[in-house]
């Protein structure tokens, strides 16, 4: 029996590296590293932006203000990282993000 338990723990533990595991499925957040540099920021925008709807980010829209960067590039990036999973690995982004468990929703820009 303890032999059959290993067993399943050892195949468990394959089928769970690289996804984040949280107590009671806490939520979490994907935003932008404050240490991130302009370049970094702008290509993160252009590729997340690329594959995910980031229309909350037009001009009026929600999440439009504050108008920078950083702002800009957290609702992107995390943009792509729930709608690829919320698996670690969809908010690297060149080592230049943050998983968050606090949600960083403002004002009526809601994060999903």
């Amino acid at each position: 029996m303890a032999k059959a338990t290993c067993i399943l723990l050892l195949l468990l533990s394959h089928v769970l590296v690289g996804t984040l595991v949280l107590a009671n499925e806490q939520k979490t957040w994907c935003v932008a590293k404050p240490s991130s540099d302009s370049k970094t920021l702008e290509e993160n925008i252009n590729y997340a932006c690329s594959q995910v709807d980031c229309r909350i980010l037009q001009k009026g829209c929600t999440c439009s203000s504050p108008d920078n960067l950083m702002n800009h590039a957290s609702i992107a990036m995390n943009l792509y990282y729930q709608a690829k999973g919320r698996n670690h690995w969809n908010c690297h982004f060149g080592n230049s993000a943050l998983i968050v468990l606090t949600d960083p929703s403002y004002g009526s820009c809601i994060y999903e």
